[in-house]
């Protein structure tokens, strides 16, 4: 399943959590083969997941898309209840965005790289994976942007650069760099580099241009074999998600914002508080990456108008 994930060009993070499902799915009925169970079984296990885990729906619809694709892709079994197994409804919900008061205070909590990042996602609109992945080669700073490679959806964008960033972001990648020249020296410095890059272009792993803006203090293994050579080679990777999502919520309790924040928060703020100073919701669309314009619409939803524009009858008594 995994070789399968990545011949289709599946992002890491799918591929692992795709089998992480199916091999829930498979220990849940005491590892019995998939081919050897049906519309029962699928259907047990998610209702298993929904009344006795209590899971979200788009959690529940997760484990249900990584095990049709096992059936449907891996073992190429079509049978008509595939398309019939439960779908659990997706409630609407509205985004959580952070008042331009609660913003500055949740980044005067925050230090080092981690504040550097959230910086960067409420100036930029950025996904979290987004700013993670960023390459030394495309922070532009004479042009004011940040190009966006292989975003959500494997698309490609340009955001802004903001003017405040650009002293910062300038020390980051000088550290980066003193960085990047001693793993060379240790005889280290290659990083992954998507496409097969690296047998296309010789050492363009060691360069400069391509290495991460927010490397991760520690190299690891890299689960991807290597290009050229098939190893598993140790690199150094980005910063580890994690590791930025614990310092926004710590930097939310010391803030004493009474509201769930999370690095995503900042994204939606960025939308809002852009729609808020006026700007037209195709530019918002465009910095964000929405494929639909009616998925920027969530966010006019949290601003003063339309119902709540109204002036209540019990305030004009």
């Amino acid at each position: 399943m995994r070789d399968h994930l990545r011949t289709r060009h599946y992002s890491i993070r799918t591929e692992t959590a795709y089998v992480d499902w199916v091999r829930r799915f498979i220990l849940f009925h005491g590892k019995r083969h998939p081919q050897e169970m049906g519309a029962a079984e699928v259907e047990a296990f998610l209702t298993h997941l929904a009344v006795q885990r209590q899971v979200s729906a788009s959690t529940q619809n997760q484990a249900k898309a990584a095990i049709l694709y096992l059936y449907k892709q891996v073992l190429g079994v079509d049978l008509p209840w595939l398309d019939d197994v439960v779908q659990a409804r997706t409630p609407k919900r509205l985004p959580v965005v952070l008042t331009a008061t609660e913003v500055r205070a949740l980044l005067l909590h925050m230090q080092g790289t981690s504040g550097l990042i959230a910086q960067l996602l409420y100036g930029t609109g950025m996904r979290l994976l987004e700013a993670l992945r960023l390459r030394v080669k495309d922070v532009e700073f004479a042009r004011r942007e940040i190009v966006i490679r292989e975003g959500k959806g494997n698309k490609d964008r340009i955001t802004v650069l903001p003017e405040n960033l650009l002293l910062p972001l300038q020390a980051q990648l000088q550290k980066a760099r003193v960085l990047h020249e001693k793993d060379l020296e240790a005889g280290f410095g290659r990083v992954y580099l998507p496409h097969a890059l690296a047998v296309k272009y010789a050492n363009a792993d060691r360069s400069w241009a391509w290495q991460w803006v927010f490397p991760s203090p520690v190299r690891s293994v890299d689960p991807r074999p290597d290009a050229v050579t098939g190893a598993l080679l140790e690199r150094r990777h980005h910063v580890y998600p994690e590791s930025v999502q614990r310092a926004v919520r710590e930097a939310a309790k010391l803030a004493q914002i009474a509201k769930p924040v999370s690095p995503h928060v900042l994204r939606h703020s960025f939308a809002t508080h852009l729609l808020q100073a006026g700007y037209d919701i195709r530019t918002v669309q465009e910095l964000l990456g929405h494929a639909d314009v009616g998925t920027t619409m969530i966010y006019t939803h949290v601003l003063n108008k339309g119902g709540r524009g109204v002036l209540s009858p019990l305030d004009a008594l």
